[in-house]
């Protein structure tokens, strides 16, 4: 990998592949550094290198014009005298020329040298420096190198170059931190030569290793240089993956990765593979080794990988193999995976089991019943294998030297295969034969198998021998009754001394009736069978009846031909009846048995000789000799008198071999295959073991074998010799008794073709297995502290150390069989498994435990006594304890979360104590708000646990995640409770009565929601006024709808999408409402209207107006509907000329903030328009908005109702006085419109009601100026609490007419207050009272946009101060305020009317309404028309301009050549200018050519508002208009809009229904001077009025029924009055009312109690002017005569003067001029002191400060100090 190099720049050649420490010379140097100046290139420096003194040393300077001109320049000499040049002369260069300038170096003595030589041009001046150095060394090498990434205790290299870039050969040296460290570390480098250096990391902890490495380099001083070695070491991270199925015996534990390669034929091999992973981004080394096992185990599992690297993110294959050999055992084996420093250690267990061949015989014994002598019988015997594993078997038969022969003796039988051999019979003497022949089998245990059958000759006839016989022969054998010839045993028989048992047998009789049961035959085992028959082994199963010796003989080498010896044989017979020997005839064999047949006596023997008869030099001779011995008495079947004692013939075998090799001749080389293995079976301690070899001849000659058995007496080895003919094999067993533990070598010598240099020495090992368990750390298991009934669990493993499975068994005392548990309580290990088991410790106190629990191991036998067992003991330590959880945050707020939408966040849970404790959560749900407690209660849990059960480790912390998804707009309170789980309490419900408070968890469901806050409109619009404006956009509707909670048909698409396939989408939300645009003349500006979108939420709020196209989705033009209905096309009309406009059509807002939203809408086509536009707001409503607008034509009367309906004002039934209300009517035409009443069904309403006026309309005509809006004045009366209605039609002049339906509630003002309904009324309304939106260009804006005065009494005033503030910085504006109507002028006075706001001022303007003397509604518009001061100056000076130029053109006459002939009378400039076509229809001469010039004609000439897209109009108007000098238009205002809305009341109403808020109000005037009548528009005379007349006052000529009817009533009423208690209270608190405040103007002490005092005072507590009391309060001055003639005089004249002057002042207060000049002075105080706030004179909100007067040095006055002033 190629690192990558900083620093230096560096040349190609040091990135050639050279060994480490190379040297190698540059070619050439680094060329010289070149500059251009002004055109002219040459060397920046010029440098001398390797100069000696004494010599001069010239360096030629180069300089080239690289100019396109000829350039000129001088130059000065160096300043110094070592650098000198030719004499300067002047330089001319042309175009690609150079010049060479010899410079001379002469020094003088050694150090360096630097001076410069100057070029001089026109354009300035350069030098070139001129330096001489001395030798000095200089390594050039890298700033930084960066070494590829690398794993901990791996080793990364990468290599940089070294160059000598001095002049000196120089000796370098590294001095490098670890881990680093440099190859080579120290060199030499010859001037000029490189070397490349190898860096080598081997980092030991990871992290980001940036250090520096310092080379030493020079002679007697030393320098240094560093480098940045820059590298970064990670931890590997490596994970064993296995392919394939899963072992199913796998525990839980530390051994996780499990390789199984199941079952396995035994001899094969199976490969199967492992990936180890690398999960890091470093390359992983890694070894893998194998668990350290005792060496007597034979490793059937291996590995051919020791060590490898495993690449970053990549993988490692391992193979493993599995060889087993010994059939059934299961292997076990663990191979380690180690990375480099054994930082991760991982074990992968690897499993598998050795099957060999199931081979069986289909029958058990083949019986040939009886043939003649000479003749032969066939019989069939299948043999089965029902494995999938190769058998090899073998008859241990000779068939050429016996009886019975088969047809293939030995073979391989194939997996799960059949083969039916050949058996044949063919007896050479007349006897019953039979012969037990066992099938020896490779890797499997011996089969035994019965021949037998009977030969009859003309003279001999023995007993049909059949398989009966044979049973009850071994039962008999059992019994040891066969050693009796079957005639004593029918005697006995007879006798009575033996008996016959119910299947046929004979038995002893019993002596007594308790005696044990008789033996019975038990089929022993086949091994045992096969190795225990007293010639092999010296121990058999039963005594043998006949005997013969020897059983194998060895004739040796046998030369010459004619002299061998014969073999004498013995046969011994042990039984105690005459028996018969018959040796069986092999014509063509080399060995014979002489005599052939033989008699031998009860328990004698007899001798035989056998003779070898070779026939041929250098061969092999092998045979095996047959002979059958019988009872005598069997000759015959006439001799058997009972069937259950004949006795089957007994079967003797020799073995014999011999050779013919003469002593100089070699014998035949055997080839062969042997199939042995290295161990014996595993089995315990004095226990015999078997295994078995296979020998395969595949030689094309005869093999004989033979086995010393005395050389290896420890292991029995059967056959011992023998032979295998050409191309068959021989399978041997072998046994052997391993007595203790140790490992036992066994060496067989296997001697071949008896020749001793062919002898095979086989190597066994075999050792008894011992009962050794291995327990994890040294038997001790400890447990960390537990909570007290609660359950903690370690795993703990066990080994099993020895070859063979063992069966453990875990025993716990029963004291602690509930405090401690093992799972699994017992089982069985495989040979060398590990098996990790889960212990389980309880504790059911606060203390420390020491216990103690036994396993016991013991082999795994299937006999039913129980084995010999051993036990080992575990040390268990642990602790019970007790905890608590407890959350860090015991509150947690959520804050708001969106209704639908889901807030995550974690509570810490903490345990402090020293356990561990499992823990289960549970939540309690409160949800509190404006709902219903019962619907809320049902609701499903919005708080959801990420797991509502876990642990906590002791002194720890966990963090549960809890996600909140409220499903309403309410508050959210979760109460989180915990309970220890216990065994005994598991889940919620059983732990409920331990459940503890843990945290509390609050969250409030919000949707994003807004409001619009503002409205304001401009263009067309700018004459509604805000009040209509928001009725028309029904913007108290859309804000209700906003305030509600969304329903879900609203959510079903969350976000804005494009859902909808055709022009109309499909609307989901039941929330519709019309945003009316109103009216306007076509081609009039486009009518603007401004809404404030505020987000009062606490979420951030996504909204967009989505027009029908923003919902359409966009699809293939063959998918679209090519026929649209008249409605769709109206739609695509209006968006494709963007009719309706919305900017911006989306946004986001913040909490808090706000955005202005334009709406437009454009009147280019005549109609009405209409457009559905979706206001959707991201999760949240979705509510349709019907935009609509009117497009009338120019000369056009149109009226816009916004709606067809009106409802009034509710009022009380009973009112005497019912207000007055207004219904508008808005003309959005260019005409002014003249409107009519139709009163008709008005009059029908009142004859229906007893012909009381329940509607009156007192306007029932008027006119409407064009942009402006008209009142209707009305008065409903209702004489019933109930809705009535009427529809009205209203006609237009010259224009359409509607029907409006006017609705009226009357409701009972006992059940419902007069003043919660007139609050309701004129309660602030939804829009905003502060100016917050500003239309483009607008330079004013007002305070306030609505002024609501409340409820106020007639004959009073209310004032309220709103500011007109100038937002420009520059420019000052003209205000005037403008009053609709000649009512509203009476009603409302504005002070200041007009003025002058400066730039940044603000103008405070009073506004006060007086009643008009009647109840009404009062809903003012208020219009101030602002006017820019620039543009309105500059319109008067251009309007005088004008005047003057009008002036002079009325007096101005013009002479063309056509009039010189004709005297015409000049016309007046008003008919020229107001005659359009008078110019146009001149001749063209006359037009174009004058004789005299003036200016333009003066002309009105008004712009027509035309369509949009009729240019060539508006072209010929402006060619008009540059002929015409057209009168200056005033400059257009703008139009602030304030709405004021009040509602008077008659005095009497007013004080009866507030009376609280009465004493607030001063009246201007007494009751008696307040207009009472009023009259009614059509005529009809005032209810007040009619209800005065006495004679409607009269009782006088009320009808008897009448006076009935009042009496009733009066009483009812005086009846009430006495009952109700309310009355009663209101008549005791109206005694203990306080002192009005009006009661201030009056003296608070009468005039008698004022003469009473000798120091009289004047008060006055509200003083209007100084003149009024002209003596000034305090104590008068005493008299200071003393004596007087006419003192009493004086005395009453002054009394009666001060009563008259009080009189005089009481009378004056009482007039109302004097209350009204006393408000005036108030108001005009109050009025003064705001303005000064305003301009900042005064601080109203500054705290008062004390002053304190220093004391007067001398007091005449003894009254008290005035109290402190407050400043």
């Amino acid at each position: 990998m190629l690192a990558q190099v900083h620093g230096e720049p560096q040349n190609s050649d040091s990135f050639r592949k050279l060994c480490c420490g190379c040297v190698r010379k540059l070619s050439a140097r680094k060329a010289k550094k070149k500059g251009v100046f002004w055109g002219i290139e040459v060397a920046e420096t010029l440098r001398w290198h390797g100069w000696e003194l004494g010599k001069e040393v010239i360096k030629h300077l180069i300089l080239k014009n690289v100019h396109e001109k000829t350039q000129k320049l001088s130059y000065r000499c160096p300043s110094t005298r070592f650098f000198f040049t030719v004499f300067p002369q002047p330089i001319t260069l042309s175009p690609g020329m150079s010049l060479t300038l010899p410079i001379v170096f002469r020094p003088t003595e050694k150090r360096e040298y630097e001076d410069s030589i100057c070029f001089k041009k026109a354009e300035g001046e350069f030098s070139v420096t001129l330096r001489a150095t001395l030798p000095r060394p200089c390594l050039s090498f890298p700033a930084a190198v960066q070494l590829p990434i690398c794993a901990v205790h791996n080793v990364t290299e990468t290599t940089f170059p070294v160059r000598n870039v001095g002049d000196l050969v120089t000796v370098f040296a590294w001095e490098t931190p670890s881990p680093f460290y440099m190859i080579p570390d120290c060199g030499m480098l010859n001037p000029g030569a490189e070397c490349m250096v190898k860096v080598v990391f081997q980092p030991t902890v990871a992290v980001v290793y940036d250090v520096a490495a310092t080379c030493w380099y020079g002679g007697e001083e030393k320098q240094k240089r560093t480098i940045q070695l820059k590298a970064l070491a990670k931890y590997p991270y490596l994970r064993v993956s296995v392919t394939g199925e899963e072992y199913e015996g796998v525990q839980p534990g530390k051994f996780r990765d499990v390789l199984c390669f199941g079952s396995v034929p035994v001899g094969t091999t199976v490969e199967k593979r492992v990936e180890i992973f690398n999960m890091s981004v470093v390359d992983a080394p890694c070894r893998i080794e194998r668990t350290k096992d005792p060496l007597l185990r034979d490793h059937v599992f291996s590995c051919d990988v020791s060590h490898g690297v495993v690449p970053a993110n990549g993988k490692l294959v391992l193979c493993i193999r599995f060889q087993p050999q010994t059939v059934g055992e299961h292997s076990t084996d663990y191979f380690t995976i180690i990375s480099a420093g054994c930082l991760l250690q991982t074990v992968l267990k690897v499993v598998g089991s050795c099957k060999g061949p199931l081979v069986s015989l289909h029958q058990y014994s083949v019986d040939f019943d009886w043939i003649n002598l000479g003749e032969s019988l066939m019989q069939t015997l299948k043999i089965s294998n029902i494995s999938d594993v190769p058998a090899y078997y073998q008859f241990d038969i000779d068939g050429r030297g016996s009886v019975f022969s088969l047809d293939r003796p030995c073979g391989v039988l194939e997996g799960t295969t059949t083969l039916a051999l050949k058996v044949t019979f063919r007896p050479t003497h007349p006897i019953s034969y039979h012969r037990r022949v066992v099938c020896l089998v490779h890797h499997q245990e011996p089969i035994y198998v019965d021949f037998f059958g009977t030969c009859h000759s003309d003279i001999a006839k023995p007993a049909i021998l059949q398989a009966r016989h044979l049973s009850w022969y071994r039962t008999n054998m059992v019994r040891g009754l066969t050693f009796y010839p079957p005639d004593i045993l029918s005697v006995m028989l007879k006798d009575g001394k033996l008996q016959m048992d119910e299947k046929g047998a004979l038995m002893l009789p019993p002596k007594i009736p308790q005696d044990k049961p008789p033996k019975e035959y038990v089929e022993a085992n086949s091994i045992s069978e096969y190795f225990y028959d007293g010639v092999t082994s010296d121990l058999a199963l039963f005594p043998p009846h006949v005997s013969v010796s020897p059983r194998e003989y060895d004739f040796g080498c046998c030369t010459p031909l004619h002299k061998v010896e014969p073999l004498p044989l013995c046969v011994t017979n042990h039984t105690k009846g005459k028996i018969t020997v018959a040796w069986t005839l092999s014509h063509g064999s080399a060995f014979q048995v002489s005599p052939e047949i033989c008699d031998i006596p009860p328990l004698k023997s007899s001798a035989f000789r056998v003779l070898f008869q070779p026939t041929q030099l250098n061969s092999l001779y092998a045979a095996e000799l047959e002979g059958f011995a019988f009872y005598k008495v069997l000759r015959h079947y006439s001799n058997i008198e009972e069937d259950a004692s004949i006795c089957p013939s007994w079967c003797l075998t020799v073995r014999l071999r011999a050779h013919t090799y003469e002593a100089e001749r070699e014998h035949f080389i055997p080839q062969y295959i042997l199939d042995v293995p290295k161990t014996f079976p595993p089995v315990a301690p004095n226990t015999d073991t078997y295994c078995s070899m296979l020998l395969l001849n595949t030689g094309t000659s005869l093999i004989t074998f033979s086995v010393n058995q005395a050389a290896c007496p420890s292991v029995l080895v059967k056959p011992c010799s023998g032979h295998i003919i050409p191309g068959g094999h021989q399978i041997f067993f072998l046994s052997t008794h391993p007595v203790n533990t140790a490992s036992q070598q066994h060496v067989l010598p296997l001697q071949l073709n008896s020749c001793p240099g062919y002898t095979k020495e086989i190597a066994l090992q075999s050792c008894g297995e011992s009962l050794l368990l291995l327990l994890e750390g040294d038997g001790n298991l400890y447990f960390k502290p537990a909570y007290i009934g609660t359950s903690s669990t370690r795993m703990y493993t066990i080994k099993n150390c020895t070859r063979l499975p063992m069966v453990f068994t875990w025993k716990i005392h029963e004291s602690d069989s509930k405090i401690l548990s093992v799972s699994p309580a017992a089982g069985i290990l495989q040979p060398y498994e590990a098996m990790a088991q889960a212990w389980t410790f309880t504790p059911d106190k606060e203390t420390k435990y020491l216990l103690r629990a036994m396993v016991f191991v013991r082999r795994k036998s299937p006999d039913p006594v129980s084995p010999k067992s051993v036990r080992y003991a575990l040390r268990i330590v642990g602790e019970g304890a007790l905890g608590t959880i407890r959350a860090q945050k015991e509150h947690l707020d959520l804050g708001n979360v969106l209704v639908g939408d889901l807030q995550s966040c974690s509570i810490v849970l903490l345990n402090d104590g020293i356990c561990s404790l499992k823990y289960i959560l549970s939540v309690e749900q409160l949800i509190t708000g404006p709902c219903d407690p019962e619907e809320v209660r049902s609701d499903p849990l919005a708080l959801e646990l990420e797991h509502s059960t876990g642990t906590i480790p002791a002194r720890s912390k966990a963090f549960v995640r809890i996600t909140a998804r409220p499903a309403r707009r309410l508050h959210y309170t979760w109460s989180i409770k915990y309970a220890i789980c216990t065994p005994t309490a598991t889940d919620l419900a059983s732990t409920k009565e331990e459940q503890q408070p843990l945290c509390c968890i609050v969250a409030t469901g919000v949707y994003p929601t807004f409001c619009i806050a503002d409205a304001c409109s401009a263009g067309s619009a700018s004459g509604i006024s805000k009040l209509h404006l928001w009725r028309l956009f029904s913007l108290d509707t859309l804000n209700e709808y906003l305030r509600r909670d969304p329903t879900p048909s609203e959510l079903t698409y969350r976000v804005p999408t494009r859902h909808s396939t055709c022009l109309i989408p499909s609307v989901y939300t039941p929330l519709l409402l019309d945003f009316d645009f109103g009216a306007a003349p076509i081609g009039s500006e486009p009518t603007l209207v401004m809404l404030l979108l505020v987000n009062n939420g606490v979420v951030p709020v996504e909204w967009a107006f989505l027009f029908p196209s923003d919902q359409k989705m966009d699809m293939e033009h063959w998918a679209e509907d090519a026929e649209f209905s008249a409605h769709e096309l109206h739609q695509m009309r209006i968006q494709d000329n963007q009719l309706f406009s919305v900017s911006p059509k989306s946004g986001k807002l913040l909490p808090g903030q706000e955005e202005s939203v334009q709406l437009s809408h454009r009147h280019d086509f005549i109609g009405t328009d209409h457009l559905p536009v979706l206001l959707k707001v991201s999760y949240g409503h979705e509510i349709l908005l019907n935009f609509s607008g009117v497009t009338v034509e120019q000369d056009q009367r149109y009226i816009h109702f916004a709606s067809t309906k009106h409802l009034f004002t509710p009022i009380a039934i009973g009112t005497s006085h019912p207000p007055k209300q207004i219904y508008e009517l808005y003309n959005g035409g260019s005409m002014p419109v003249m409107f009519e009443v139709q009163l008709d069904n008005i009059v029908r309403i009142q004859e229906d009601n007893f012909q009381h006026p329940v509607f009156v309309c007192l306007t029932p005509r008027g006119e409407i100026p064009p942009g402006t809006t008209g009142h209707i004045e009305w008065i409903f009366s209702p004489l019933e609490a109930r809705m009535y209605l009427v529809d009205v039609p209203i006609h237009i002049q010259g224009g359409e007419s509607a029907l409006i339906t006017f609705q009226g509630v009357g409701y009972d003002p006992n059940t419902v207050g007069e003043t919660d309904t007139s609050g309701e009324v004129l309660s602030p309304s939804v829009f905003p009272r502060f100016t917050k939106l500003t239309v483009p260009g607008q330079a004013a804006t007002l305070s306030h946009h609505r002024i609501c005065l409340g409820n106020i009494p007639d004959c009073t005033k209310a004032s309220r101060l709103v500011f007109l503030n100038n937002i420009s910085e520059s420019k000052a504006v003209v205000f005037a305020w403008r009053i609709s109507t000649c009512k509203d002028k009476r009603m409302l006075q504005i002070a200041p009317e007009s003025g002058v706001v400066q730039p940044g001022e603000s103008i405070p303007c009073f506004i006060t309404l007086r009643p008009s003397g009647s109840a009404s509604f009062c809903s003012t518009d208020l219009v101030c028309e602002v006017y820019i001061q620039e543009s309105l100056v500059q319109y008067e000076r251009d309007l005088q301009e004008w005047e003057k130029e009008k002036e002079r053109q009325a007096v101005e006459f013009a002479i063309t050549e056509k009039d010189l002939g004709t005297k015409k009378k000049p016309k007046s400039p008003a008919g020229r200018s107001s005659d359009s076509a008078e110019t146009e229809n001149l001749p063209e001469s006359s037009a174009v050519i004058r004789k005299y010039k003036t200016l333009p004609p003066i002309k009105n000439h008004p712009m027509p508002n035309l369509p949009a897209g009729h240019f060539q109009r508006r072209l010929l108007l402006d060619k008009e208009a540059s002929r015409v000098w057209v009168k200056p238009e005033p400059p257009k205002p703008i139009l602030l809009h304030l709405g004021v809305t009040a509602r008077s009341y008659s005095i009497e109403d007013f004080f009866s229904n507030f009376t609280s808020e009465f004493p607030k109000y001063f009246l201007s005037r007494p009751f008696s001077n307040r207009p009472l009548e009023s009259k009614f528009v059509d005529g009809s005379r005032d209810r007040d009025r009619m209800a005065m007349d006495p004679r409607w006052l009269s009782l006088a000529a009320a009808s008897k029924q009448e006076l009935q009817i009042v009496t009733d009533i009066l009483t009812g009423v005086i009846r009430g009055l006495l009952e109700n208690t309310q009355f009663h209270d209101a008549v005791r608190r109206s005694l203990d009312e306080p002192i009005p405040y009006f009661s201030q103007f009056r003296y608070a002490e009468s005039a008698e109690l004022q003469d009473r005092r000798q120091c009289s005072t004047v008060p006055s507590r509200v003083s209007a002017s100084p003149d009024l009391y002209p003596e000034k309060d305090g104590e008068r001055k005493e008299m200071r005569q003393e004596t007087s003639p006419n003192k009493d005089l004086l005395e009453s004249w002054e009394i009666f003067h001060h009563k008259q002057l009080r009189e005089q002042k009481e009378l004056m207060s009482r007039q109302p001029a004097f209350g009204s000049l006393v408000e005036l002075v108030l108001e005009n105080t109050l009025r003064n002191i705001l303005i000064e706030a305003s301009r900042g004179e005064v601080v109203l909100t500054a705290r008062p400060r004390v002053i304190a007067l220093p004391p007067s040095p001398s007091r005449r006055i003894t009254n008290p100090a005035p109290p402190p002033s407050r400043a």
